[in-house]
């Protein structure tokens, strides 16, 4: 390949493990490094320690040839052209990004640098930090004719990660120099020639030979901007429905009906319009936008709410909780709704058993295992006994159960969805008292008179 380009990542999180493997895909030669020798040794031997789809497969093509995995920084930055700093950035006590880790990683880089690389933030960082790594590198002594410092922020969904890699609705690209640019180019010209969707095996999406993927190039502020202004702007919609939906809710009107009625507007559009549990997996630091913040927490206090309406009383019940991470098809379970939400159930006197397709065993670090939390292998063990069935991740398959095995399994045919994943009236004809999120709730009388 012409235009192939050596490519260094380190860390081998969500967004850096799914960076190595795609621009393996796309048929360059990257090394995948990180300083956690169990994960390398794991990645290494076959294993895979996030859950992403696609990620195993393309994992099992490349591993070995199109992308290794080391603990050694220094030789996988001698060896590389273009150097993509993907490592953490958790919040701190202070709700600002720790970027500790980026700077320990730019400080390891600088004592590697003995001609042109391009280093590439990749991790979400606050706006500025371009120009912070490139002073970290000045200090240092690195020459500045031996590096460029650009942003290349990502707008990935987990659990479409891969998908949405290879078939972005944009690539952003913040470079200061033309030179710089150029490489960025050429790592992501597969995507932009179209020349990757037309080759054999190539993972179908959006994006085609006749419609390529888009670059954007722009500075490396106005590039941290964008990402920080669309994580922005998508809390927004889904705090903004949300309390549309708590009005839907006061009015008996359905929330569903009001979102499709919006999102056929050219200028509004559906997606992200969904009322639930709110928004998790990214934060959003406009002091403007507080508001957004609290109007996503206040959904947890509604859902639980929810819950203590239908049941009455909290304590001494038996809850079902399905779903742990902060969305479906993920195993991460950073910042989730669902989380928090469990955690005020706790607080208030019910036991919980918990499901979730991929996310049991990170769960567990955050809510461990005790007489109250206790974690089940399927939707059916979760339920059995249960005063009640809480829908909190909005997973596929919870979208499809067997809802007359449920209602033999639970205690009360109750099912409260966070999620909004069925229509009220399929539950209801199954004998389920039903709550939902922005529409009304359908009572059965005979769950009713339980519960009460």
């Amino acid at each position: 390949m012409s235009n192939q380009v050596s490519i260094c990542v380190i860390g081998s999180g969500y967004v850096g493990l799914v960076a190595a493997v795609c621009f393996a895909e796309m048929g360059h030669r990257v090394i995948g490094v990180d300083n956690d020798e169990n994960k390398v040794r794991l990645l290494m031997e076959g294993g895979v320690p996030i859950f992403e789809e696609n990620l195993s497969q393309l994992l099992a093509i490349h591993r070995g040839r199109g992308v290794e995995f080391t603990t050694n920084l220094a030789e996988a930055v001698e060896r590389s052209e273009a150097i993509f700093i993907a490592v953490g950035t958790p919040q701190g006590d202070t709700g600002a990004a720790d970027l500790s880790y980026v700077e320990a990683v730019v400080s390891e880089i600088a004592r590697q640098i003995n001609d042109y690389k391009v280093i590439v933030e990749k991790s979400t960082v606050p706006v500025y930090t371009n120009e912070w790594i490139r002073r970290v590198l000045h200090r240092h002594g690195v020459n500045p004719r031996t590096f460029d410092v650009v942003s290349n922020p990502e707008f990935l969904r987990e659990g479409t990660a891969i998908s949405d890699f290879l078939h972005p609705d944009r690539i952003v690209v913040g470079a200061s120099t033309d030179r710089a640019a150029e490489v960025l180019k050429r790592i992501y010209e597969p995507l932009t020639s179209g020349s990757y969707y037309e080759r054999p095996g190539a993972l179908a999406g959006s994006c085609s030979f006749a419609r390529p993927a888009k670059l954007v190039v722009t500075s490396a502020q106005s590039a941290e901007i964008i990402k920080h202004a669309s994580n922005a702007f998508l809390a927004m919609k889904i705090s903004f429905i949300n309390a549309v939906a708590n009005l839907a809710e006061a009015v008996d009107a359905d929330i569903e009906d009001i979102a499709q009625g919006m999102g056929m507007d050219r200028r509004i559009g559906p997606g992200f319009l969904r009322a639930g549990l709110g928004y998790g997996g990214y934060g959003v630091d406009f002091q403007l936008l507080d508001e957004i913040r609290k109007i996503n927490e206040r959904q947890k206090d509604i859902f639980v709410n929810k819950v203590l309406s239908t049941l009455w009383t909290l304590r001494g019940k038996r809850l079902a909780a399905l779903g742990l991470a902060f969305k479906g098809d993920t195993d991460d379970i950073r910042d989730s709704p669902a989380i928090g939400v469990i955690k005020k159930l706790l607080e208030g006197g019910a036991s919980v058993t918990a499901y979730d397709p991929a996310a049991n065993e990170r769960a567990k670090a955050m809510l461990a295992p005790s007489e109250k939390m206790r974690y089940a292998s399927d939707v059916y063990e979760a339920a059995k006994d249960a005063d009640a069935v809480l829908i909190l991740t909005d997973w596929s398959e919870f979208g499809d159960l067997d809802l007359a095995r449920l209602g033999k399994t639970v205690r009360f045919p109750i099912l409260i969805d966070g999620r909004n994943l069925y229509k009220p009236q399929e539950v209801h004809e199954h004998g389920f008292t039903y709550v939902s999120v922005g529409r009304p709730q359908t009572v059965t009388h005979s769950s009713a008179n339980q519960a009460g």
